[in-house]
């Protein structure tokens, strides 16, 4: 038997071959560009971006009020970002512009778009330590703050001079420094002048435990005046190792019904701060801080006490010595005596010290 084609069955198989090759570039082209396409956006997103020098991390300040063009110009203004336009894409899709959050942030070398902005739209910042010591007022306090935290220094003060302030504080203008212990504390940088008043207020109420209270009693002081002889403490010897017995000193003297007579001051009261040899013409300045003329403690302290002040009056070392005066050799110890006597013997030591060095005031 004969088999004969169909006179059109040829050429429809090839059209429909031709569309089936026609169908499989199409999409493997559609698949090849969607790849492409993943790629570019995977190495947009996740390649990484940010360059710190020396490869090392980087600190960057985010005030508050800050929006996002704001941290924009700060990152390019330091440097950080290597492709803008990529990092800009990136942050618009994951809506940065609307959780901008102020703060202290590390930078790391290498971080892609998608590190950086989950970094800085979470809010997870990096605390920083707050070191404040050996300050004689609150304006050192809040300028030295203020130079390590994002509150200002005249923050700080309108709000330590506030009367409603002082007055919820239970604390008087005369007694405030010693609410501010020298040390350092971890504080979130943004933190804000009330921020950092309340957190030291509460820092002063632990350090105030149970012993330390317990202690005041011990040697006859309110938890004040003790704060107040730590200051006068402070300012006579940065001895760790001496201030217990300078504390006893003193402790004999209030026991005693003496005047304190305590050179720092004097030299508080007078306000100049350039005295290195009180006189006697010094000593007759009229204040209620000058100890040559009033009996007993100041109204409050002559500056921020440290801790180790604080803990020397509060452990004074017990003595008989009732004078102490900077000895001759200048290494800033002092040399204690029992008697007026011996102490005056001590004075013109150091008095002829001072001379051979030119120091007359």
């Amino acid at each position: 038997m004969a088999y004969y084609h169909s006179r059109y069955g040829a050429p429809r198989k090839k059209k429909k071959n031709k569309f089936k090759k026609f169908l499989y570039w199409f999409l493997f082209i559609v698949i090849l560009a969607a790849g492409a396409a993943g790629y570019y956006l995977y190495t947009l997103v996740f390649n990484p971006n940010v360059w710190t020098p020396e490869n090392k991390s980087i600190s960057i300040y985010i005030p508050t009020g800050t929006d996002y063009e704001g941290v924009k110009e700060l990152l390019y203004s330091k440097g950080l970002i290597i492709q803008r336009k990529d990092f800009e894409w990136w942050a618009e899709k994951k809506n940065y512009a609307a959780r901008v959050m102020p703060g202290h942030y590390v930078i790391q070398n290498g971080l892609n778009n998608d590190e950086l902005i989950n970094l800085l739209r979470s809010g997870d910042q990096t605390p920083v330590n707050v070191t404040f010591n050996n300050l004689r007022n609150l304006y050192q306090l809040a300028g030295i703050v203020s130079s390590q935290i994002e509150a200002d220094s005249s923050a700080i003060i309108h709000l330590l001079k506030s009367p409603s302030f002082l007055t919820n504080k239970t604390v008087d203008s005369a007694n405030l420094k010693g609410v501010f212990l020298p040390n350092t504390y971890e504080f979130w940088w943004n933190t804000s002048a009330e921020g950092f008043v309340d957190r030291m207020f509460e820092e002063n109420a632990k350090f105030w435990n149970e012993r330390r209270l317990n202690k005041t009693a011990e040697v006859g002081l309110t938890k004040e005046e003790v704060i107040t002889l730590s200051s006068i403490v402070e300012k006579e010897t940065n001895k760790n190792d001496e201030k217990p017995v300078i504390a006893g000193v003193y402790l004999n003297r209030l026991e005693s019904k003496w005047r304190l007579q305590a050179d720092p001051t004097v030299v508080y009261a007078i306000g100049d701060f350039t005295i290195r040899r009180v006189l006697n013409k010094h000593k007759e300045f009229d204040s209620p801080y000058n100890t040559y003329e009033h009996l007993g403690l100041p109204p409050g302290p002559i500056c921020i006490p440290s801790i180790s002040s604080i803990d020397a009056v509060l452990n004074p070392t017990s003595s008989d010595y009732m004078f102490f005066c900077a000895r001759d050799d200048l290494s800033g110890y002092h040399a204690f005596a029992k008697t007026n006597a011996e102490h005056r013997k001590n004075a013109r030591k150091y008095q002829k010290a001072l001379d051979e060095m030119g120091v007359y005031r």
